[in-house]
């Protein structure tokens, strides 16, 4: 069972994913919140494995919150996705780098945003191609490369899987266009995110930017 909190100022909106969730086997809602201090209240005393989380909320938002959360050791198990109204919103690079493990638009399909949390509870990160050329664009705008902590250990291979994952594309999909077998492919990007302490695939786009590892787009 997937146990999904929300975290929604807007009351309307909680009530739908709250439907959508307790209609969908394996999912289970354990709580809503509608501002961030709520959110961390509930995070701790539920633990869930997704929060579904708004940026823009009154009091504390949610960059504070998901920088709440990172700084939490107790919340380390919960995957975060941002669920904006905007498909290009101007917090996606912040967030990221906050924490985020995704992002999913409010106006999402039923079924798109089931699967967002499915593949967000497993460990995956929810990027677009579309959302991980933002990213980069935004990155290209703040500022170069910069040292992280463990690129050095990556092999020749290790860190151009980094740069494949960097532009949005999923493991079958970089095996594609390698012509390498899916396997080989999750094999060295499981390995590049143990040398790179990286908490799933969101953060290693996040460590691409920052490293100068990421193919053009």
């Amino acid at each position: 069972m997937i146990r999904v909190a929300i975290a929604d100022d807007q009351a309307v909106v909680r009530m739908g994913l709250r439907a959508l969730i307790e209609r969908e086997a394996g999912l289970e809602c354990v709580g809503e919140a509608s501002d961030g201090i709520q959110a961390l209240t509930l995070l701790r005393a539920t633990t869930p494995d997704v929060l579904l989380l708004d940026i823009r909320m009154p009091g504390m938002d949610g960059l504070e919150t998901l920088r709440a959360i990172a700084a939490d050791p107790a919340l380390a198990g919960t995957r975060i996705v941002v669920v904006t109204t905007f498909a290009v919103d101007e917090y996606v690079f912040a967030a990221l780098q906050a924490g985020a493990s995704g992002f999913l638009l409010k106006d999402s399909a039923p079924d798109e945003l089931v699967s967002a949390i499915k593949v967000v509870a497993a460990g995956e990160a929810l990027l677009s191609p579309a959302i991980t050329r933002k990213v980069i664009g935004l990155f290209g705008r703040h500022g170069g490369a910069a040292p992280v902590e463990g690129v050095g250990t990556l092999t020749p291979r290790e860190r151009e899987m980094v740069a494949w994952v960097a532009t949005g594309r999923s493991n079958e999909e970089i095996a594609g266009e390698l012509v390498l077998s899916p396997d080989t492919v999750r094999t060295h990007v499981s390995r590049a995110m143990v040398k790179l302490h990286a908490r799933d695939r969101a953060q290693l786009v996040v460590f691409a930017m920052r490293a100068g590892l990421a193919l053009p787009t």
